[in-house]
């Protein structure tokens, strides 16, 4: 809420002044100088409130901080306004962010997304990259631990007695959806040996299994295969062995008021199309697809994540 606050009284202040510079000029003030008036189209264009762009930490910040700089650029010039990348300490803070008005722009999972959008009620699903539609989870094991791959969803019973991680709390690939396929195989969380762990990434996921922490976890498929393609994973330690059936997830949200009212109506509109308009042909753009793990965004909207809902609703991270 003090994002709108500082909003609406920036705008007070700017009428003042522009009372006052009317009422001199009036009484036969002299003109501006050219200097004058250069000044002046500075100051209107560093008015412009950033249009503030953030995303679920699931990843290594480093990873984090170097996409979406890059990303900020793109849409900053695309857009024709200041834009800003603010980073999250966890998911919650990203919800909350969004609720009140400090992230104008969020890269959501499923399960957030959905979280932020229920209590934002003009807040709208406007991209997902072309991955989204289909996306998996994967279920690693350490070498050590004896599991073998698994070829059906029954067979996920094998990992009843073992030590398991999730990701964050919040995640949709990283613990919601995991855990609905645990279920459906009459898997639950008092099966496991000892309390599930919960990583806070993807990353910190791999690397506990990796480092034999956990028998097995769950993480999201992408994260998994970059790191392989990488060279970042010890495959003698770590081993994959199942990928889930697949789901909606990631996507872009937006409060269409809140930019509409701050930056021009059609706004929310400009937004969605730069998104859109990543070009895998343009180098520089390309990095940006690259960094996301994606070929080009595509359209999505909030009916694509009601089964995430659904889930949320069943295992009580939605109330």
């Amino acid at each position: 809420m003090a994002k709108t606050v500082f909003r609406s009284r920036r705008s007070v202040v700017a009428g003042l002044c522009g009372l006052l510079l009317f009422a001199a000029v009036g009484c036969g003030a002299r003109g501006p100088s050219e200097a004058d008036a250069g000044a002046g189209d500075t100051a209107a264009s560093t008015s412009i409130e950033p249009l503030s762009v953030g995303a679920i930490p699931d990843q290594d910040p480093e990873k984090l901080q170097r996409l979406y700089s890059k990303l900020a650029d793109y849409l900053s010039a695309e857009l024709g306004v200041p834009v800003e990348y603010q980073p999250v300490t966890d998911y919650t803070a990203a919800v909350t962010a969004f609720k009140v008005g400090d992230l104008d722009l969020v890269w959501f999972g499923g399960l957030t997304g959905v979280q932020a959008r229920l209590q934002v009620p003009d807040a709208e699903a406007i991209a997902q990259r072309d991955i989204d539609a289909e996306f998996h989870s994967i279920f690693i094991v350490n070498t050590a631990s004896g599991l073998t791959p698994i070829e059906n969803l029954d067979d996920l019973v094998s990992l009843k007695g073992k030590t398991f991680t999730f990701g964050s709390d919040s995640s949709t690939s990283g613990r919601l959806m995991p855990q609905y396929f645990l279920s459906q195989a009459g898997v639950e969380l008092s099966d496991f040996k000892g309390d599930p762990g919960f990583s806070d990434s993807h990353d910190a996921t791999l690397k506990l299994v990796e480092s034999g922490s956990y028998d097995a976890g769950a993480l999201n498929e992408q994260v998994w295969l970059d790191r392989v393609a990488e060279g970042e994973v010890d495959e003698s330690k770590v081993r994959a062995i199942w990928q889930t059936p697949a789901y909606y997830d990631y996507h872009w949200v937006v409060n269409s008021d809140q930019l509409n009212e701050q930056y021009g109506e059609g706004f929310t509109a400009k937004v969605q199309a730069a998104l859109l308009k990543l070009d895998a042909s343009n180098p520089e753009q390309a990095e940006i697809l690259e960094l996301f793990g994606a070929e080009k965004f595509i359209e999505t909207q909030n009916g694509n994540y009601a089964q995430i809902e659904a889930v949320g609703r069943e295992i009580g991270k939605i109330k």
